[in-house]
């Protein structure tokens, strides 16, 4: 399933990150702001708890066209009909979790390293989630940063649209668009802020530079 160009700008959640604020809020305002997708990511959340958390995530962004993607749970992205998943390269195969979520379903895969691009997941996701293009500190077992340089190698081994993520923000969009990036997924640049709205504006502001 085409993905584009609803992964133009996709908001990764991060409730580390809140300062007390709720998802629901912070998504919310990312959303007026012009967050184009909103990828769920808990760790360390119980089953029960996160379903309902995506479910109202659900309710909040389907009103909008907003599509709602559960980063690694296959099960709560089914428990709540969400618009796709995202897996990484530890995580269940492309190829199962298309057989689970179906057809119609959009399904992410994490890049980092330039060589995973020649693998048959990486030929079939419906987007490449590439990174970190730069340090970062909001995951702890992320890969050594591909820089710009990285970016640009991997846009030229593949033709699977390919959103950017690590260390991004407003400061370096524009660049990380020029690379290559035909999306972003930003996490604290927008999570962290202190307006999350004008922080997404200035982020989506990129694409029209």
């Amino acid at each position: 399933m085409s993905s584009a160009p609803r992964t133009r700008l996709c908001l990764v959640t991060d409730r580390g990150l809140a300062r007390g604020r709720t998802l629901l809020d912070i998504v919310a305002a990312a959303v007026a702001g012009g967050a184009t997708m909103v990828q769920v990511r808990e760790k360390d959340l119980p089953t029960r708890a996160f379903i309902e958390e995506a479910r109202a995530l659900k309710a909040l962004l389907a009103p909008r066209g907003v599509p709602l993607i559960v980063n690694d749970r296959a099960d709560v992205a089914l428990a709540v009909d969400a618009d796709g998943l995202h897996v990484g390269q530890d995580d269940m195969p492309y190829a199962t979790a298309r057989a689970m979520l179906g057809p119609g379903k959009i399904i992410g895969l994490s890049i980092t390293h330039l060589d995973q691009l020649a693998e048959a997941d990486a030929r079939a996701a419906d987007y490449l989630g590439i990174g970190p293009i730069f340090a970062q500190a909001t995951k702890a077992d992320a890969a050594p940063p591909l820089g710009l340089d990285g970016l640009r190698a991997a846009q030229e081994r593949t033709s699977r649209p390919l959103m950017a993520i690590g260390g991004i923000d407003a400061g370096n969009a524009g660049d990380v668009i020029a690379a290559g990036a035909h999306g972003l997924a930003i996490v604290s640049a927008i999570v962290a802020a202190d307006d999350p709205r004008a922080a997404t504006m200035a982020i989506a502001a990129a694409f029209r530079g």
